[in-house]
């Protein structure tokens, strides 16, 4: 909810209602289920939404978005066992904006069906690429959003991008948020068992932060939990973290589900993730999100014996 009181926040009600709604984007990135009152300065911010809002709608025909890779980690291994696809944004005059910043404002419009659009087609795009140099690259991850699974003809243009481009729906797995998952349960449940049936992967990213109960993910054919990286961020340091950490992975492996935890940055997050048996891992210890081509290269080490990380998983 976003608040804004007559006559101290404006005088009319045009301007009563537009700083309500500037409250109402506030209380959404700070995660929703909450309220902010407005301030003065989110007048600038509401204004500088607009602006991104703008521009962001001539970024796909200046060619400005960017399809960066986040390698995935087999924990008992340390080989590369997949690649989570992160978008990017390359503005002129500001450099990169990363997704915290406008996919928000693709959210509040469709430009997030555009957005989800180009992003399935460079992806196959990526894919097709790889497949020139390696027989069978590893599986790449996508976010699907709620907008998107909604969409009418959604599998059957699903389908079509994946016969356009000649990849199998196999190579590709979709993160699914449990908001989403749990919107309109009946539906989604359909929706999901017939992607599943195309051959797609199904993971519930962002595991721990929404309300999905157990019983309703035994309902859907998911095949792997994201723990949320917030609760990796102090999982080191923290008994509570740690814990429930503990929890998420032995809860997925009961249900025989793969565990990815997210957004690991220290070794010693690393080892207590080995200890407590999770599957997968990704984030900055083992380097910054990369382009297609030096993901590919990294894969071509990979498969003539080298390990770029070997080290940290010895």
């Amino acid at each position: 909810m976003g608040v804004a009181i007559y006559p101290r926040d404006a005088d009319n009600v045009i301007d009563l209602l537009r700083n309500a709604d500037a409250a109402l984007y506030q209380a959404k990135r700070a995660g929703g289920n909450c309220y902010e009152r407005y301030s003065e300065d989110m007048k600038s911010a509401a204004v500088d939404r607009l602006m991104l809002k703008s521009k962001l709608r001539r970024a796909f025909e200046r060619n400005e978005l960017r399809l960066h890779y986040q390698p995935k980690y087999h924990l008992a291994t340390g080989r590369i066992a997949g690649a989570e696809a992160l978008v990017r944004w390359d503005l002129p005059e500001r450099g990169l904006v990363f997704p915290a910043d406008f996919i928000p404002i693709a959210e509040e419009s469709n430009l997030i069906l555009q957005l989800g659009d180009w992003v399935f087609n460079q992806v196959c795009e990526d894919y097709r690429y790889w497949q020139q140099s390696l027989a069978a690259p590893e599986k790449v991850s996508l976010n699907l959003s709620l907008k998107q699974l909604q969409q009418h003809r959604f599998l059957e243009k699903l389908q079509g991008t994946f016969r356009a481009h000649g990849v199998s729906p196999t190579c590709l797995e979709l993160e699914i948020t449990e908001t989403t998952l749990m919107d309109d349960a009946e539906r989604t449940v359909r929706l999901l068992n017939a992607l599943y049936s195309m051959g797609l992967h199904l993971t519930i990213d962002d595991f721990g932060t929404g309300y999905s109960s157990l019983s309703a993910l035994q309902q859907f054919p998911i095949g792997t939990l994201k723990i949320d990286q917030s609760f990796v961020r102090d999982v080191a340091i923290d008994k509570e973290d740690a814990a429930i950490v503990k929890a998420i992975i032995q809860m997925g492996h009961t249900l025989s589900l793969e565990i990815v935890a997210e957004g690991v940055e220290s070794e010693q997050q690393l080892e207590l993730l080995r200890r407590q048996g999770c599957d997968y891992v990704q984030g900055h210890l083992f380097g910054d999100p990369m382009t297609a081509e030096e993901l590919l290269q990294l894969l071509l080490d990979q498969a003539g014996g080298g390990a770029q990380h070997r080290q940290l998983f010895a």
